[in-house]
This record gives structure tokens, C-alpha cells and sequence, in this order.
């Protein structure tokens, strides 16, 4: 998968991410106050072929003249009925609020439909709050059930209807 959005170029993940998409979400977590966990809520990141490839779920990189700039990633859930979680959507400061969230969240959603899985759930923490807006203003709606010992929020969206 590549995809082009202004001067930002999403791909899939390779090997040699690993090192930079790792240290990219923990400098996004460090820079709202949270902790990187590389023994439980990131080591999704660190084994992307186990959590991601191997599962049906994709994990995806995002470049701006060769740079990691961003990450963002699903795999399913057994959460509900044919359910998928959106994880490790994270950009960093310098590529904020020029669209480039949004349209990785509708390119995930594309994805996702795409291989017939009809529910997304996402799970974030209130801090995070262009995250938690992103998500509110794209139809996710509230729900119960945090997984993730540093979010606080969990939100699941319906992707098409379910038949039967």
C-alpha cells in the first residue's frame, strides 16, 4: 500500500522502521506526559509482524521528504463482531493540523471495510485531545471497556451494517 497526501507519502511498515516508528510514538507520548511501555501497551510496535502482518491487521508509516513523520495501524479484535482496532495513530508536532490525521483515519477506515471487518474500536487518553476530537467529529462514539492502562477513553464505530 502507498498512498500520497500533499507532500506526505503512507506505506506500508518494513523491518527498518522498527527503530525510528518506536521512537516516534515515544516522543509523542512523552511530549503529552505519557509513558512509553515497551512491555505491554507498545509492544505492538516493537513486534508489528506478530501483532500486525501475521493477524490481518496492517501497520503503516508515514514520510515527509524520508522522514518518519507519523504511524497508524489496525488489527482485529475479538472486542465484537468482526471487529478491528485502530492503534499507534500518532504524528508528530511539526505535521499537525494540515489534514494529514484525517486522512489517515479515513484511509484505515477504507482499509478496514475493504477487508470486511464492520467494526473499529480506538482506544485514547483524554490528554490527547486533537485525537479525541479527530475521533468524536468522524462518527466514533463512546463506549466502555479500557483496555489500555494509560488511556482513559475507548470509542468504537460502526462500518457497515450487519446483515443476519
Amino acid at each position: 500500500m502507498q498512498q500520497e497526501y500533499q507532500d506526505f507519502i503512507i506505506r506500508d511498515w518494513e523491518e527498518g522502521d522498527r527503530t525510528m516508528a518506536a521512537s516516534l510514538i515515544g516522543s509523542v507520548l512523552a511530549e503529552y506526559g505519557l509513558s512509553w511501555e515497551p512491555a505491554t501497551a507498545d509492544q505492538d510496535v516493537l513486534e508489528v509482524e506478530a501483532y500486525y502482518l501475521k493477524t490481518g491487521g496492517e501497520f503503516w508509516v508515514i514520510e515527509r521528504h524520508n522522514q518518519l513523520v507519523g504511524t497508524g495501524g489496525y488489527y482485529p479484535v475479538q472486542r465484537g463482531k468482526k471487529a478491528v482496532e485502530i492503534r499507534k495513530m500518532y504524528l508528530l508536532p511539526i505535521v499537525r493540523g494540515q489534514g494529514l490525521g484525517k486522512f489517515l483515519l479515513q484511509k484505515l477506515e477504507n482499509a478496514i471495510a475493504a477487508r470486511g471487518f464492520e467494526q473499529i474500536w480506538i482506544e485514547t487518553a483524554s490528554v490527547l485531545t486533537q485525537a479525541v476530537n479527530l475521533y468524536e467529529t468522524n462518527s466514533y462514539n463512546s463506549a466502555t471497556g479500557v483496555e489500555t492502562a494509560r488511556c482513559d477513553r475507548v470509542y468504537v464505530k460502526q462500518i457497515r451494517n450487519q446483515s443476519g
